[in-house]
């Protein structure tokens, strides 16, 4: 059995191209006012802020997913890790950047926080569908009390 199921792929994939315009957004507020001198700082907190936003998205849309089980969840956020490379790589050559300065930011020894972006995005719909579980989980005060035996 599938870990996720067509349409919960086909709805994922939408998910990710909202994200992939909340971070375009991001991106294209940070270029018009950050400081050039800061520009590497930035893109840094850009990943805090990024993974703000991915979970916010998810979790507002994970119902709307139908995610069924973890695996499906990890599967989601492995196939977002996925084509967010492809894209950020692409994007990268297409506006001509050099090979060194995409990969920058992926590269840990020197401050580039994008692997760590990647986990939390590939983690994120697996922690907010853990987290809606738990907040639908009965609690003792809302389960109705069953016949009480008398000592």
């Amino acid at each position: 059995m599938p870990a996720f199921s067509l349409p919960a792929l086909l709805r994922a994939l939408v998910v990710w191209a909202l994200i992939l315009l909340a971070e375009s957004g991001q991106g294209a507020l940070r270029r018009l006012v950050a400081d050039p001198d800061l520009e590497f700082a930035i893109r840094q907190l850009s990943v805090v802020t990024g993974a703000v936003i991915i979970f916010a998205i998810t979790w507002a849309s994970l119902r709307w997913m139908r995610i069924r089980t973890a695996g499906g969840a990890l599967a989601i956020g492995g196939l977002w890790v996925v084509l967010t490379l492809a894209f950020e790589i692409g994007l990268g050559r297409i506006l001509g950047l050099s090979w060194d300065r995409i990969l920058a930011d992926y590269d840990l020894l020197h401050g580039g926080l994008m692997p760590l972006g990647l986990l939390a995005m590939a983690l994120t719909p697996w922690a907010a569908r853990r987290l809606q579980a738990g907040r639908t989980r009965p609690t003792p005060d809302t389960v109705a009390p069953g016949p009480r035996s008398t000592p």
